[in-house]
């Protein structure tokens, strides 16, 4: 396998890491700075020169994209994408994680546990957005941030207030979030690659700092994770549409909470605390991938008019409650239940006397008018946009996982 590793940092730990473990298993690599590609376009046939070199050869990038380069850096990960080599994560993955705003949205409307949380712009919204959070103390976040940059904990409203103020008037876009007091100073840092969890640990904030990231001078110590947190940080690597992340994790009283889903996560941390080869996994799911690549569900599910990807939502006294998936029926309607979500857990081609739970999630393929049918009329006027509109990154993602 040829691979390029797209770094600014050559020298980093983490790049240094990657290269190492291709090299010792036998791949050509190169690593590549992002800033130095130049993108053609031409009909039919998408280009990327390097140093004015034209480069077309390579089997497999892994992005490592830095927050200050998202757009350039992106473009270039597309490119390669349109160029049919194999990308550990998606051009299209990478800006939703980026995104706070964005990934919370996507984890709120797939029942992933995050913190509670409000966006707002006008002052005039501030206090009340503060007191549906639950009240202070608060956590206000930069939409944009890394490393624990951009993160404040405001102990009253009037401190609130005032950061908001401050930051808008900096034209930065601002979340305010209920601050979970009893994981105050720890967060979890799983490693998920493909669908597993290779790497965990905790992260404890020393002092009065109230951050727990290693780069803020937090203590990391390796944790087995339970089976709630492993499928929780699985399930929102692949909402996100990634293949390789770091999900940062809160312990409330309520179970896993996400606050982060890191695209291009940091190896020295997890791979010093636990003394795993967090790379060699890495390397050795991408060169998979190239040997076996795995369907474009995408394109394949707009083949056929009429059919496609949906989710039933089983609410609270629906008739499918009690019952087995062979007694909805599903089949005769010509709908496939490719997976059933229950809470945090994700069962992929679930058995047909498996029987259904309230708010269960059955993610299935067949008539998209037959699916909509199976919604009862209130339900289906709050939920349609879900129906409709399910982001086909995130359904490529978990699609994948069932036809792998």
């Amino acid at each position: 396998m040829k691979l390029a590793i797209l770094s600014r940092g050559p020298n980093c730990y983490s790049t240094l890491r990657f290269k190492e473990a291709a090299i010792s298993r036998g791949h050509e690599v190169n690593v590549l700075d992002t800033l130095k590609f130049a993108i053609d376009l031409e009909r039919g046939a998408p280009d990327l020169y390097y140093r004015q070199k034209d480069i077309d050869d390579f089997d497999a990038v892994l992005p490592r994209i830095g927050a200050s380069i998202t757009y350039y850096g992106t473009a270039v990960v597309r490119q390669f994408q349109e160029m049919d080599v194999f990308c550990a994560n998606t051009a299209h993955g990478i800006n939703n994680s980026r995104d706070k705003l964005r990934s919370l949205q996507l984890l709120s409307r797939h029942h992933v546990g995050i913190p509670r949380t409000t966006f707002v712009h006008s002052k005039k919204d501030v206090l009340p957005a503060i007191e549906r959070v639950g009240g202070a103390p608060v956590v206000v976040k930069l939409n944009e941030g890394t490393q624990g940059i951009g993160v404040l904990l405001a102990e009253t409203v009037k401190q609130a207030e005032a950061i908001i103020e401050l930051l808008q008037a900096q034209k930065q876009n601002v979340l305010i979030q209920k601050f979970v007091a009893e994981s105050k100073g720890k967060d979890i840092r799983a490693f998920v690659v493909g669908d597993r969890v290779v790497a965990a640990m905790r992260r404890v904030a020393q002092g009065q700092e109230f951050r727990s990231n290693v780069h803020r001078g937090g203590i990391a110590e390796p944790v087995e994770l339970p089976q709630e947190y492993i499928d929780t940080a699985v399930r929102a690597t692949q909402i996100m549409g990634l293949q390789v992340a770091g999900v940062d994790m809160l312990e409330s009283s309520t179970g896993p909470q996400i606050m982060e889903v890191n695209s291009s996560p940091g190896l020295e941390g997890i791979e010093t605390c636990t003394g795993l080869d967090v790379a060699g996994a890495v390397i050795e799911y991408i060169a998979a991938q190239v040997d076996f690549p795995e369907i474009d569900v995408r394109q394949r599910l707009t083949v056929s008019k009429g059919y496609g990807v949906s989710e039933i939502y089983i609410p609270e006294g629906s008739k499918f409650v009690g019952r087995t998936i062979t007694e909805t029926r599903l089949s005769e309607h010509d709908i496939n239940v490719l997976t059933l979500y229950r809470g945090a857990k994700i069962i992929p081609n679930p058995r047909y006397e498996r029987v259904l739970e309230p708010n269960d999630k059955l993610l299935c393929f067949g008539k998209l008018e037959a699916m909509r049918g199976m919604i009862p009329a209130k339900t289906r006027r709050r939920r349609q946009p879900e129906i409709a509109n399910l982001d086909p990154d995130a359904v490529a993602a978990v699609v994948a996982d069932v036809t792998d």
